[in-house]
């Protein structure tokens, strides 16, 4: 099986499903066989890359993933939609360990064809994010650079550690990305050292910075590489994407 990063962060607008697409677009035009797996109940990396929610989440309903996975109009890039139905969240919320062990050996056979697995989750602490990082060997955590990221970084923090305590080693920290980083403002800067302080290398090098065309991009439903490939933006997702498969 190949590698399988979990985009997480319990708290919304830090740039996590955009993190999830764009790293899902240049993994795939690197080369690599990828997959990207939609688990927040609103749905935006499926709509984010042109396509709409599927009626029913086939990870609840115990369908094959296979019958469920979606072309998208990049090469080498597929998706599992994200479901918006109330009564499938609220399933998968409430499930069992041995429902979920079950779930956790279905992924294990039908995603041994990828060589990436990317998991966008919900902004939240809740069961499915636990779950996602359950399933993953990797998990990448962006964070905005602004005043509460360090409170949302360690509660965040805490719940990784249970989940590799239980795992046994099987989870990885992939990394942190600072997003939304303004290097005219001084508070950017003091999070960006705090952070760096703190974890040291296990923060990426690249900072995503703040970019309209970043904001728009989804609205296309493209990656911000595809909509607007010369844009800074781009060029930081690329960078962090080169990192990324350095980090092997």
């Amino acid at each position: 099986m190949g590698r399988i990063l979990c985009i997480a962060n319990q708290k919304g607008g830090v740039g996590k499903t955009t993190t999830a697409i764009s790293l899902s677009a240049g993994l795939a035009r690197a080369g690599g066989v990828t997959l990207l797996i939609d688990l927040d109940p609103q749905c935006n990396a499926t709509s984010g890359i042109g396509l709409e929610p599927t009626q029913h989440h086939p990870l609840v309903s115990g369908q094959p993933i296979q019958e469920n996975v979606l072309e998208t109009y990049i090469s080498g890039l597929k998706i599992l939609p994200g479901c918006r139905c109330f009564a499938d969240i609220e399933a998968m919320n409430r499930s069992d360990a041995q429902k979920m062990i079950r779930m956790t050996q279905q992924l294990t056979q039908e995603l041994c064809g990828y060589d990436y697995v990317i998991i966008d989750c919900p902004p939240s602490l809740g069961q499915m994010t636990k779950t996602a990082l359950a399933w993953s060997n990797e998990i990448i955590m962006p964070i905005q650079c602004e005043y509460f990221a360090m409170e949302g970084l360690v509660q965040m923090i805490e719940v990784i550690r249970e989940i590799m305590e239980q795992r046994q080693g099987m989870l990885q920290f992939g990394g942190i990305v600072l997003t939304m980083y303004d290097p005219t403002l001084e508070l950017t800067h003091e999070v960006d050292k705090e952070v760096r302080d703190f974890f040291g290398e296990i923060v990426f090098k690249t900072v995503i910075p703040r970019d309209v065309a970043i904001c728009e991009a989804p609205s296309y439903g493209k990656s911000i590489l595809d909509y607007a490939p010369r844009s800074r933006g781009a060029r930081a997702y690329t960078e962090l994407c080169m990192e990324v498969l350095d980090r092997v």
